[in-house]
């Protein structure tokens, strides 16, 4: 039997394996906030910060905002910018 689980208003980051500058976020993931999809990056506290500091830095974006903006890039890099008639 197989059960059906909302993810409605949960999300989840996990560790950014593929780091390759100091801005890159430590954390990667996604969340869903009333049916719509977001990206989720986290950034942990530096080193030596205010420990009033949060501990966590979070950045989110649309994640159909993102798919838009690659497809965008796509058609721009291929040429491809006159629109299909069908």
């Amino acid at each position: 039997m197989s059960e059906s689980y909302d993810n409605t208003n949960r999300g989840q980051i996990w560790k950014n394996d593929d780091i390759k500058s100091d801005k890159h976020p430590q954390f990667k993931g996604s969340l869903n906030v009333d049916g719509v999809e977001y990206w989720v990056s986290a950034w942990t506290r530096k080193e030596g910060a205010n420990p009033k500091a949060p501990a966590l830095t979070f950045s989110i974006a649309k994640k159909e905002d993102k798919v838009a903006e690659v497809s965008a890039d796509t058609v721009a890099q291929d040429g491809f910018d006159d629109a299909i008639p069908f």
